[in-house]
């Protein structure tokens, strides 16, 4: 049975307009969902600071508190320092320090130590493998911090090594520095926010430019803007050429 050309024509237009509607609704539906996620984010962050008791135990419980502020006590474990290498704040490479921070308070958790993404120092220029001394200080501190997820991984070439490894590292993963060093870590980490009090007398700096999280929303409504565009010239091709060109031609 031979199909008729205009039908098929119609059919074309229709999937087109279709297709390309769809994607348009899709990235306006992917717009709200992020904006929805950034003014959560910005919630949590004008929130009351949690003390080190309130600290959740739970990895579920820790992701639904991400940016949340926080001001714990505790002693620092510098003896566990550990330098993320290759970590790239405000266009320039160095480190980033994460050292575990024992709570004078743990709540009802057992887990009495956290991750402390304590701020970034340049590397060397000339030794890449040399670490800066940013041993804070050994008295009980006040820390100003943010919930976080567990510092971010890079591409790493072979596989990570197991056991015991140097102060310089490329990626960590919480359990297993829980394993390695023998304590009880909370889930995710912390990302500290100004120099602790007391102060440490520190030769080196640290910088705290943390990544904050865009909505974004406009890059999804100008892609829906083209779809919906799209379908509009095609939908508006079809009619002229199919009924507006045709219904002219016959009033001629």
């Amino acid at each position: 049975m031979r199909v008729d050309r205009s039908f098929m024509v119609l059919l074309a237009a229709a999937a087109v307009v279709v297709v390309t509607s769809s994607a348009g609704l899709w990235q306006l539906d992917r717009a709200r969902q992020k904006q929805d996620l950034h003014d959560a984010m910005t919630a949590r962050q004008a929130m009351a600071p949690l003390d080190s008791g309130a600290l959740p135990c739970r990895a579920d419980d820790w992701a639904a508190q991400q940016h949340r502020p926080a001001r714990l006590q505790g002693r620092w474990l510098h003896e566990h320092t550990v330098y993320l290498d290759n970590r790239v704040m405000a266009g320039r490479a160095g480190f980033v320090v994460l050292t575990p921070l024992m709570l004078d308070d743990s709540g009802d958790c057992e887990a009495d130590v956290v991750l402390v993404q304590r701020g970034w120092v340049p590397r060397d220029p000339r030794d890449r493998t040399l670490v800066p001394d940013v041993t804070p200080s050994d008295e009980t501190v006040t820390v100003d911090v943010r919930l976080a997820a567990a510092p971010s991984r890079l591409l790493e070439l072979g596989s990570p090594a197991s056991g015991p490894q140097g102060a310089l590292r490329q990626n960590v993963d919480v359990n297993a520095l829980a394993l390695e060093w023998g304590l009880d870590l909370r889930p995710g980490s912390v990302q500290q926010l100004a120099d602790e009090s007391p102060r440490p007398a520190q030769a080196v700096a640290l910088q705290r430019h943390w990544w904050q999280p865009s909505a974004d929303v406009g890059k999804h409504q100008a892609y829906a803007a083209q779809w919906f565009a799209m379908a509009t010239i095609v939908a508006a091709l079809y009619a002229w050429f199919h009924w507006w060109r045709p219904w002219r031609a016959a009033l001629s």
